[in-house]
């Protein structure tokens, strides 16, 4: 019973970013792209998981450095190569319309 607690608050807590990373992706992105310029049109998606992914990384910072100091599972997290390779992809994704002044995907 233990393990199903764990599985489900961690799949709530996927689904609580994901929702997270929507909201601000069009109600802050959104606007902070189209005053630069840049239509956010095209796959948006693509920027709504970039936007959750830093979400994600930053809420995995603040519980592994603060809350759960001992945790193993935040201690893999932070330790993995895959964790933070995705992480430069998303902030690529986020940041990259304003070096080419278009949204590319």
């Amino acid at each position: 019973m233990n393990e199903l607690k764990k599985v489900v608050f961690r799949t709530i807590e996927i689904i609580s970013l994901l929702a997270i990373g929507l909201l601000f992706t069009v109600y802050v992105l959104k606007p902070i792209y189209e005053g630069f310029g840049i239509n956010f049109m095209g796959n948006v998606w693509v920027n709504w998981f970039g936007v959750s992914y830093i979400l994600f990384v930053l809420y995995t910072l603040i519980v592994a450095l603060f809350l759960f100091k001992n945790s193993i599972l935040f201690k893999q997290r932070l330790t993995s190569v895959f964790f933070w390779l995705i992480f430069i992809g998303a902030n690529y994704v986020v940041f990259i319309p304003f070096v080419k002044g278009e949204n590319p995907f």
